[in-house]
This record gives structure tokens, sequence and C-alpha cells, in this order.
């Protein structure tokens, strides 16, 4: 079973949401990227929407401009929609970013920062680990990874000061 689906409303979204399926891959979470627009392709959308509950548990959402993808994504399915707003305009993605976390009452979509994919693939993943003990665990070594680094820097830095750190 497909556990994530990540669309995006156009090929030009790519470069960022790729970032959700890479990892996605390093957490061992299986997944399917496609492109569904909101506007230019909406029958596919809803049919795409309407599936999603047959395969997948969450869904991550990637759109720019008037961003809504993520909300009739979330207006259809039961499943938990992670929206990604991405900048695309001369307003740096503040645009998308307010029409995915504007939804109405009873239309959640989590909304992650601007171009931020690789967030919606780690949250979609916890989310997953709720239920598998097996991406709960991956989950948990990643963040150990992640602290070991930060700590390794703060080392780093304290050991040979912000100048050399810096240079």
């Amino acid at each position: 079973m497909t556990r994530v689906g990540i669309i995006m409303g156009s090929d030009s979204d790519l470069p960022i949401m790729k970032q959700a399926a890479i990892i996605l891959e390093q957490l061992e979470v299986e997944y399917e990227l496609t492109i569904v627009s909101a506007h230019r392709t909406p029958e596919r959308l809803f049919d795409y929407a309407k599936q999603a509950e047959t395969k997948l548990d969450v869904i991550i959402a990637g759109a720019g401009g008037a961003a809504h993808l993520p909300g009739m994504v979330a207006s259809i399915t039961s499943l938990p929609v992670i929206g990604v707003p991405v900048k695309a305009s001369h307003l740096e993605g503040l645009d998308s970013l307010l029409s995915i976390v504007q939804m109405p009452a009873g239309i959640p979509v989590a909304t992650v920062a601007i171009n931020n994919a690789k967030n919606a693939g780690i949250l979609a993943a916890q989310i997953i680990g709720i239920k598998n003990t097996k991406i709960r665990q991956n989950v948990k070594k990643y963040k150990a990874q992640l602290e070991k680094i930060v700590t390794e820097k703060a080392r780093k830095l304290e050991d040979i000061g912000y100048e050399k750190y810096l240079s």
C-alpha cells in the first residue's frame, strides 16, 4: 500500500516537492508523486481525492499562487492533508501560505513553511508512525542524527570561536 501521496499543481513545483520524496525515501515510507492541478484538471483532482482513501494514509499537496490544491483535496477526502506553500510569484510565497492556512472551519490543512516540503514529508511520516512502529523508529533515528549534527557544530563553534567558524 502506498502510504503518502505527493501532489503538486504544476511540474514547476517539482524542485520543491522532491524534498518530500527524498525524506520519505530516507525514512522508508512508500509514496507516489504526481501532478494534479486544481484549476487546469479539476476532474483529475476530484478523482484523485476520492480514490485516495483506498490507497493512501496522508496527502502532501504543494501549490503556489492562489494555492487551491491542498484545500480542495482536503474538502473531498477525510485523510490528513499537509499543504506546502510554494514560492511562485512576486509575493514570495506569502500568497500561497495565506491561501493554505486560511481554510474554513471543518476543512483543516496542516501547513508547513514556504517551500518546506521536507518538513511535510517528516510530518507525514510522523502521522503514519502513530500506528507503524518501524516508521516511528526511523523518524526517531533521523531526529537523533539531527541532534548529533547540531551538537558537533556547537562544539566546533565553542572550540574555535565564531570568526574561524565563519571563515
